[in-house]
């Protein structure tokens, strides 16, 4: 299997069924998979999945595990050579599975991949990018320095500012809105979170 899409939901039975729309509407492999780890919600969520999206694998948990140990239920189940941890509350633009796929195929040194996002209004969202908050980067976060100096590859390290947000990066942090893994890559690092 080529792709499983593993996404975690407490509660957010609207956003999930927008999310899962939009899955079902993107170019995808033909072999890929849809998990849905549901965290005990109790707005309907389950039933809205077992009713409108009976291909997709459910793991309904009974109480709330938590965010990493639901991406682990779900990662264990999966079945694909790359696996993509999206958040319930994300909408995919029609390309947003078939070109990260195709760029990480081509790549084979990248265990893993994050996108540019954007939110509802179609601004840029900093997150897409951004470094480990080191003390002297946390500092300049928290002080308002990076806010100050945005562009700055020194004072505004946590969403490295100094990056251009219409190219590809290394990066320290993916954002875990969207993050591509390629399996081979998380079992080499001990896999899970």
């Amino acid at each position: 299997m080529k792709l499983s899409i593993v996404i975690v939901n407490y509660n957010v039975r609207y956003f999930l069924d927008q999310c899962l729309r939009s899955i079902d509407l993107a170019e995808k492999p033909p072999e890929s998979e849809v998990i849905v780890v549901d965290n005990d919600s109790s707005d309907d969520s389950v039933q809205m999945l077992r009713e409108k999206y009976p291909h997709v694998k459910l793991i309904a948990n009974t109480d709330n595990k938590g965010f990493s140990v639901a991406c682990n239920q779900g990662l264990k189940i999966s079945r694909g050579e790359y696996i993509l941890f999206l958040n319930p509350d994300t909408i995919l633009r029609e390309d947003s599975l078939s070109l990260p796929l195709e760029y990480m195929d081509k790549n084979r040194n990248i265990g893993a991949l994050g996108v540019k996002m954007i939110d509802g209004s179609g601004e840029f969202l900093p997150e897409s990018k951004r470094g480990l908050p080191r003390p002297f980067v946390a500092f300049c976060k928290a002080s308002g320095l990076s806010g100050l100096f945005p562009r700055s590859g020194i004072f505004n390290r946590y969403y490295l500012g100094h990056l251009s947000e219409n190219e590809n990066h290394d990066v320290e942090v993916l954002c875990g809105a969207y993050m591509l893994m390629r399996r081979s890559a998380m079992e080499k690092a001990g896999g899970g979170f």
